[in-house]
């Protein structure tokens, strides 16, 4: 009589141990957090117990508060690892960014040593971790209406100048009359920087505003048209014979074939434009704009307030960060129903 698994009784078939428990290692220790806690605990040790060194003054403000904040964020991150099924959800979300949750510590101290606590760096134009809590701290209203400033430049320039090469670059794709005569100006114009028309902007523009709004669209329209009309271009001539078939019009074929076939390329254009504009804004922040974190930068290194330099530049890099963090999530919702189809 042959015996199977499923003749067996329900009790006798047990599941595998999970590896955890085979190992004899309790499931709910996160390790990667222990290591991190300990890195971020040295880190508040040494901002602590090593003094700074004097060069021009007593010392550096908020070296104390740096150091508290390293053995908080120690305090924590232990807590989060030996925290059990309480804290299971937290881990989770930041057991993937657990590698860099021991780095940042390291490469902080490093910035520490080298500055503040041996003067490698010169000062001023190198300052320790705790001068951007200083400048975050105290000249925060200054900053922040510099970045609503920049944000609202920027969105005027990207959105004027990525809907124009949008509709350019359908027309030029769809068009043989239009990809005659424009497509050509565009492949000779486009590739020209649009910081080399700074001068010509400023001068012909009724305002500086003006001008730099014209010059961030330049900058954004390049990308977007030519990869949208290499999308339309290269949409498969079966899908417009299928739609003509089942009695489509011209205008049915444009918007609901070649837009929707061409918008992975579109998007593509759309991150390349996102970072020529952030480019060109600084630059033209920086010449003619009376605000804005280029005016800002700016204004940083004629006073030679290299922290508040050091912390816009954090801003800028938060910001670019998460407006092409933004776009990503916008395009996923965008191309939901290509799914499986389109590889990234």
């Amino acid at each position: 009589m042959t015996t199977t698994i499923e003749s067996l009784p329900r009790q006798a078939v047990s599941p595998p141990l999970p590896a955890a428990q085979r190992t004899g290692k309790p499931a709910t220790l996160w390790l990667g957090g222990l290591l991190a806690a300990t890195t971020w605990l040295a880190l508040g040790v040494l901002v602590l117990r090593w003094p700074n060194k004097e060069v021009g003054f007593s010392d550096w403000a908020y070296t104390d508060e740096f150091g508290y904040f390293g053995l908080g964020v120690a305090a924590l991150l232990a807590l989060l690892a030996v925290g059990g099924t309480f804290t299971g959800r937290v881990v989770r979300l930041l057991r993937p960014a657990g590698q860099w949750l021991v780095a940042l510590p390291l490469l902080l101290a490093l910035w520490e040593v080298l500055t503040a606590k041996l003067g490698v760096l010169p000062s001023p134009f190198f300052a320790p971790p705790q001068s951007l809590i200083e400048v975050y701290g105290e000249d925060w209203s200054r900053l922040g209406l510099s970045t609503a400033h920049s944000l609202r430049l920027l969105a005027h320039g990207f959105a004027s100048g990525a809907a124009v090469g949008f509709v350019v670059g359908v027309w030029i794709g769809w068009s043989r009359i239009a990809g005659y005569w424009i497509h050509p100006i565009l492949r000779f114009l486009g590739p020209v920087p649009a910081s080399a028309l700074l001068p010509l902007a400023f001068f012909f523009a009724p305002s500086s505003y003006a001008a730099a709004v014209f010059l961030i669209a330049l900058a954004s329209f390049f990308p977007v048209a030519v990869l949208t009309w290499s999308g339309v271009a290269a949409v498969n001539k079966s899908y417009y014979d299928v739609a003509r078939t089942l009695g489509a019009s011209e205008r049915f074929l444009v918007l609901r074939v070649a837009i929707p076939a061409a918008l992975p390329q579109v998007f593509v254009g759309l991150f390349m434009a996102l970072g020529a504009a952030f480019t060109v804004l600084v630059t033209a922040e920086m010449m003619g704009v009376k605000a804005g974190l280029g005016w800002y930068l700016q204004w940083s290194q004629g006073w030679a307030a290299y922290s508040n330099m050091y912390a816009a530049l954090i801003v800028m890099a938060i910001l670019c960060s998460g407006l092409i963090t933004l776009l990503f999530k916008v395009r996923d919702h965008a191309l939901s129903w290509q799914k499986g189809t389109v590889k990234w």
